[in-house]
């Protein structure tokens, strides 16, 4: 099953795709939130469909899509997860995981507008797969950790270079600025992805291919992580994991080169669908 959500943001409707052709949910009555996720809703809504297949509405093709999820309570990221873009950054393999966060008001649909930050000259790009949990977590063991995967997502982890590198502190000033998170198309729940650590994920900026890469290169893979980061916090159902990029950022190129107004992102992960971004200037509203 995959799960969308479309129209106006922060207004969206709940939809699924079947057949390759998008459906309205709406009628469930949920959206695809924390209380969904932990009150066993994806089998919910898979009877729901099943009792009304005849009667769902389909979904204009021009309607926007927002993230598949709506706003959840952490988007947690995972830094330097393939070796060759660790390489690229001059960076050492870590011996754990990196942990940061994104803001949860970065969050933005799979083809909404990159809008650059106020005062940015280094906004990157990075293609990556991503974790949507399913139930509560703490403590997990790593053999048992893909029972609390509910699906997989798309994201582009969009990176302000200075503000992350150059400006003190953490990574997340560099992570979470407005739009800084599109998500989707869609969520495929676990059972659609038959090898999570044999996907190939790719990025294009203008066309001209950036990021050509696979899962199977991950340095710590998805039951890992999973269990790893919740030995530090508690993971509520809808929130997202973040796994890492592989090598062809901005940054690890010889100069850089980063984001400027006009520029137009692609990017897909296989099972995941596609999404495209148009880069934007700032501009006080």
């Amino acid at each position: 099953m995959k799960l969308i959500r479309y129209g106006e943001a922060g207004k969206e409707k709940t939809g699924i795709i079947l057949n390759d052709k998008k459906y309205d949910t709406s009628g469930f009555g949920e959206d695809y939130n924390e209380q969904f996720f932990e009150t066993d809703g994806l089998a919910r809504l898979q009877k729901y469909v099943e009792e009304n297949k005849s009667g769902l509405q389909e979904i204009a093709e021009n309607e926007r899509l927002g993230s598949p999820i709506a706003r959840p309570s952490k988007i947690i990221c995972i830094g330097l997860n393939y070796k060759d873009h660790a390489e690229e950054t001059n960076a050492p393999l870590p011996k754990e995981p990196i942990i940061f966060f994104k803001s949860t008001t970065a969050l933005v649909g799979p083809d909404d507008d990159i809008i650059i930050p106020k005062n940015s000259v280094k906004t990157d790009w990075e293609v990556e797969l991503a974790v949507v949990v399913g139930k509560k977590a703490s403590y997990v063991e790593e053999n048992e950790a893909l029972e609390y995967v509910a699906g997989y997502v798309l994201h582009n982890d969009v990176s302000e270079r200075e503000f992350q590198l150059e400006r003190n502190g953490t990574w997340d000033k560099g992570k979470g600025c407005d739009t800084f998170a599109p998500v989707g198309p869609f969520m495929a729940t676990a059972k659609e992805i038959e090898d999570v650590h044999n996907l190939k994920l790719w990025l294009k900026v203008n066309d001209k291919m950036m990021q050509n890469g696979t899962t199977a290169n991950l340095i710590f893979n998805i039951p890992f992580l999973v269990s790893y980061v919740s030995q530090f916090m508690t993971l509520l159902p809808g929130d997202i994991i973040s796994t890492g990029t592989p090598a062809g950022v901005g940054l690890g190129f010889n100069p850089p080169v980063y984001l400027k107004p006009g520029d137009v992102v692609e990017l897909g992960i296989d099972g995941l669908g596609t999404a495209k971004q148009v880069v934007k200037a700032y501009a006080k509203n």
